[in-house]
């Protein structure tokens, strides 16, 4: 039995799958087939996402340091 070779998935990629992972409008089984990736590649890739996506957030609510010319 040959091994599949490792394959490198672009950013555009990724987060596609883990929106539409985010989206629940598919299970993680489904999206897996879709896309061609295993189930638990998607769940880090939608954890990613979602710690991304509160970082943006945190750093809304702190002020920019102000630059001293």
């Amino acid at each position: 039995m040959s091994k599949r070779p490792r394959r490198n998935h672009s950013p555009a990629f990724k987060a596609e799958v883990a929106l539409a992972a985010v989206g629940g409008e598919k299970t993680l089984a489904e999206l897996a087939q879709q896309f061609d990736v295993h189930p638990n590649q998607i769940t880090q890739w939608r954890s990613q996402l979602l710690e991304g996506a509160a970082g943006v957030s945190d750093r809304r609510l702190r002020p920019r340091p102000s630059r001293l010319m």
